[in-house]
């Protein structure tokens, strides 16, 4: 660690780790089970006593149990009654907003401020929501929102009281963000074969929804996030209760998926909307007008395959782009997600687990500086 001394230079000592009180410590890896574990609070401590016989997280000034007490008194966890009489532990809202915050940070915190960009738009927006932040000055932006009392302290720095001269390198702007209203759905999969072949595919799942929902209930209060599920059926869920998510024996009814995302949007009122879509599989099944489900996991089977098409293609009618976040590799599957692509004329990203938070979350914020018409 380099160290100043003031004027004298700089001296090397050790690293020193950060002092974590016990709480804060455990409390972080609490968090990230409970996400695994659906919001199964013993199923959650049972990993961390594990944890701790094999890493020493604790001694004897402050053990587990411990800190399940102070869950308790900081509100954290209560007890519940659950449906066979017994009392057991559950989470509180106050958990599930901390769980919140922290897939924001891990996965928004990652994401750096880039320049302004070239791109237009073929109409304005609401107006200009500022940021507080500064950047320097680029052609075409509005003399109004030009940082008088910056820039001029950067002339003076650069340029001297002297021979006092303003010029374009010394001006700064406040930045701002388009001030146009968004209302997402972000579709997940939760098919059987989000926790095959031994990769859980589920938890960064939902961690993205998580995040996603902080960001746009905190950062952009005037959007609007639907979350939905989708195997042999589709259903909404809420904010609440992304954590307890899990998969289930099911097929993949993306036509079902897709068909109640566009119902919620039609109902809203701004023009902005999208779809996000995340899925790790082939569409498999379909609901017929009858009520019985058609079923089918070998391979893409075309019946199923062109009701999705439809299913696209009227999105685009609606003036909805689709996203959608292909967690395979596979060639066919991929020829499937071009096609589907192509008749939503929206977009497609091949991604593993590894960054599809960033993906979706650089999407979002590039989607909702221009209008989607």
């Amino acid at each position: 660690m380099i160290v100043s001394s003031g004027t004298k230079g700089f001296y090397f000592k050790e690293f020193e780790a950060k002092n974590i009180p016990p709480f804060e410590m455990l409390f972080d890896i609490f968090k990230e089970l409970i996400t695994h574990t659906a919001g199964d609070f013993d199923e959650a401590i049972a990993w961390l006593r594990e944890l701790d016989k094999e890493y020493q997280l604790t001694d004897e000034n402050y053990t587990i149990d411990d800190f399940i007490e102070d869950l308790k008194d900081k509100g954290y966890i209560r007890e519940e009654i659950d449906s066979d009489g017994g009392t057991g532990i559950g989470i509180t809202a106050k958990t599930e907003r901390a769980i919140r915050q922290t897939a924001l940070e891990n996965i928004f915190g990652n994401l750096h401020k880039s320049g302004a960009g070239n791109h237009k738009t073929k109409s304005s927006g609401l107006g200009d929501e500022l940021t507080g932040e500064l950047r320097p000055y680029n052609f075409g932006d509005g003399l109004d929102k030009i940082s008088l009392t910056e820039s001029l302290k950067n002339a003076q720095i650069n340029n001297g009281m002297g021979e006092f001269q303003l010029t374009e390198d010394d001006l700064v702007v406040e930045d701002s963000r388009y001030n146009a209203q968004m209302s997402t759905v972000l579709m997940i999969d939760i098919s059987h074969s989000m926790i095959l072949y031994g990769e859980d595919r589920i938890t960064p799942a939902k961690k993205v929804a998580m995040a996603l929902a902080e960001l746009i209930t905190t950062r952009y209060p005037k959007d609007t996030i639907d979350i939905l599920v989708f195997g042999n059926d589709a259903w909404t869920i809420s904010i609440k209760d992304i954590p307890y998510l899990k998969v289930g024996p099911y097929h993949t009814n993306t036509v079902a998926g897709l068909q109640l995302a566009m119902d919620i949007l039609r109902r809203k009122k701004n023009t902005n909307k999208q779809i996000f879509m995340i899925t790790d599989g082939k569409p498999s099944c379909v609901k017929e007008r009858d009520g019985r489900y058609y079923m089918n996991s070998n391979g893409l089977d075309p019946y199923i395959t062109e009701m999705c098409y439809t299913q696209a293609a009227q999105a685009r009618k609606l003036h909805i782009p689709i996203t959608t976040f292909m967690i395979a590799q596979d060639p066919y599957l991929q020829q499937f997600v071009d096609k589907f692509t192509e008749a939503n004329q929206g977009k497609a990203f091949y991604t593993g687990l590894k960054g599809l938070g960033e993906m979706i979350f650089q999407d979002y914020e590039s989607n909702r500086k221009k209008r989607l018409k």
